[in-house]
């Protein structure tokens, strides 16, 4: 959505373009976080699998995604997948295309949590024969989330401000909202401050609510007995 700056007046008209790219930046925000998550709990626990076939295939995932350019696998999925016939939206394929990227780094980070987990608490897992979805759920990812959140929260952070590459695939992001109102307007300072502030503005409040769920889970350490 771009408004003719001709029925708004200057403020007016930049408040509205970089609202709606702001909006659109949250939007892909929480989409590919989603896909993040799940991801990487995936990879993490076939990484962690006593199967062999599922340890290889994992480790390639993040090894093959670590080691590519996000904004090349966004072209890549963008400009040449359409090539084989695969055609995705520009939402979709900031969406996949972030949530692949990160997922590489975010399993790595609950696998090392879950690893984190000490050696009797397994024990004691295995010796009350607890069955394997219910050990994880009540066991060890209770124990483990404490070391998954605070780098979890500070890639989520980090997400949204990637989120900036998808301008470059037709995406009206907040970046691309503030580059077009560069070239109708011509106030560069002014806007790219705007914007500058916008992102700081969307990414504090991300921070502070990773920190707040981060004291909810581990208020159990300071419980008597525990």
């Amino acid at each position: 959505m771009f408004v003719d700056p001709a029925t708004l007046d200057s403020a007016a008209f930049i408040a509205l373009q970089l609202a709606h790219g702001a909006l659109t930046t949250l939007h892909i925000t929480v989409l590919a976080e989603l896909v993040v998550l799940v991801l990487s709990f995936v990879i993490a626990l076939m990484r962690l699998s006593p199967s062999r076939t599922l340890r290889w295939i994992a480790t390639l995932y993040v090894e093959v995604l670590r080691g590519i350019s996000a904004l090349v696998l966004l072209f890549y999925l963008f400009f040449i997948l359409p090539l084989f016939g695969i055609s995705l939206s520009p939402m979709t394929t900031g969406v996949l295309g972030l949530g692949l990227t990160f997922s590489a780094y975010g399993s790595e980070i609950v696998r090392s949590a879950l690893v984190n987990v000490s050696r009797g608490q397994r024990d004691a897992v295995r010796a009350l024969d607890f069955g394997p979805v219910t050990a994880f759920r009540r066991i060890l990812l209770p124990q483990a989330l404490p070391f998954m959140l605070p780098p979890l929260g500070n890639q989520l952070v980090e997400l949204m401000k990637t989120t900036s590459l998808v301008s470059l695939i037709t995406l009206s992001d907040l970046t691309f909202a503030g580059g077009q109102l560069v070239t109708t307007l011509g106030q560069q300072t002014l806007i790219w401050s705007i914007v500058l502030v916008c992102y700081f503005v969307m990414a504090w409040p991300l921070s502070w609510l990773v920190k707040r769920y981060e004291r909810h889970v581990t208020a159990w350490r300071q419980e008597p007995g525990t």
